[in-house]
C-alpha cells in the first residue's frame, strides 16, 4: 500500500486492516488487557495513515474504534459497551487515531514541500550553469521556460521580445505581483487569469509571458521568487560563485 494507490483501494485497506487485526486480537482476549489491544489498533491506524491519505486515515480510526467495541469489549459481537473504562478506551482510541492521522498527513506535506524545494533549487543551479557555460540562448530560454512552467504550474510560458505593456500584470524579482501598479494578493486570489503575466529577464529586450487561465494557481512566495530567479538567468553569462 502506498500514497499513490487509488482512493478505493486505500479506503479498502483502511476498513479491512483494523477489522482483521481486531478479529485476530479477539482470540487473545484472555491474555491481553483491553488497553494493550487498543494500543495495537492505534498502530494499525498509524500504518494506514503513513501509507495513505487523510480520508483513509480517518476511516481507519473510526473502524478501529468500532472494531474494538465489537470484538474486544463485553458484550462481545455487539455495538454496546457496559464498562465505563472500556468506553473511555474506545473514545481515546478514536481520538488518538485521528490525531495521529493528522500528524502523519502534516509530515507528508512537509516532506513533499522539502522535495519540491530541492527540485526547484536543482533547476535553478542547472539554469545558472547553462548560462555560465555559455549555452545557446535558444536552449537556455527553452529550458528556463519549462522550469518556470513547472514551478508555477502554468498553462504556458513563452519568451518574447515584444515591448512590455504597462497594463499587464507583472511578476517582480522579489516574488510580488502587481497589476496596473496595484499589488495582487496571490495567496488569496491566485495569479491573474484574465491576462498573461509578464516576468522580466536580465535581457533588456526580452521577457516571459506566463499564462494561468484554465484554473486559479496560488504558487507560494518562494515558488514565485524561484521563477523570477530562473528568468534572471536569461542574459549575459555570469560565472557561478
Amino acid at each position: 500500500m502506498n500514497r499513490q494507490q487509488s482512493r478505493p483501494l486505500a479506503l479498502g485497506w483502511a476498513i479491512l486492516l483494523p477489522l482483521a487485526v481486531a478479529a485476530g486480537l479477539s482470540l487473545l482476549r484472555e491474555w491481553l488487557a483491553n488497553t494493550s489491544m487498543a494500543l495495537i489498533l492505534v498502530l494499525v491506524v498509524v500504518a494506514v495513515a503513513v501509507r495513505s491519505d487523510r480520508p483513509a486515515g480517518v476511516v481507519a480510526a473510526v473502524v478501529a474504534a468500532a472494531s474494538f467495541d465489537f470484538f474486544l469489549t463485553a458484550p462481545y459481537y455487539r455495538f454496546t459497551i457496559h464498562s465505563p473504562r472500556d468506553l473511555e478506551t474506545a473514545v481515546l482510541l478514536l481520538a488518538v487515531g485521528i490525531v495521529v492521522n493528522e500528524l502523519a498527513q502534516w509530515g507528508h506535506r512537509e516532506l513533499e514541500r522539502a522535495s519540491a524545494r530541492e527540485g526547484y533549487l536543482a533547476g535553478l543551479i542547472t539554469a545558472a550553469r547553462m548560462a555560465s557555460d555559455g549555452a545557446g540562448s535558444a536552449d537556455l530560454i527553452s529550458t528556463v521556460g519549462r522550469m518556470i512552467t513547472e514551478v508555477l504550474d502554468l498553462d504556458d510560458c513563452r519568451f518574447t521580445t515584444e515591448p512590455s505593456r504597462p497594463d499587464r500584470p507583472r511578476l517582480h524579482p522579489d516574488g510580488t505581483v502587481t497589476w496596473s501598479e496595484r499589488p495582487v494578493d496571490v495567496d488569496r486570489d491566485g495569479l491573474p487569469t484574465m491576462d498573461v503575466v509578464e516576468l522580466p529577464t536580465r535581457r533588456g529586450d526580452g521577457r516571459f509571458l506566463l499564462t494561468a487561465a484554465t484554473r486559479v494557481r496560488r504558487p507560494s512566495l518562494e515558488q514565485r521568487q524561484i521563477a523570477a530567479s530562473l528568468a534572471e538567468q536569461i542574459g549575459a553569462p555570469r560565472p557561478l560563485p
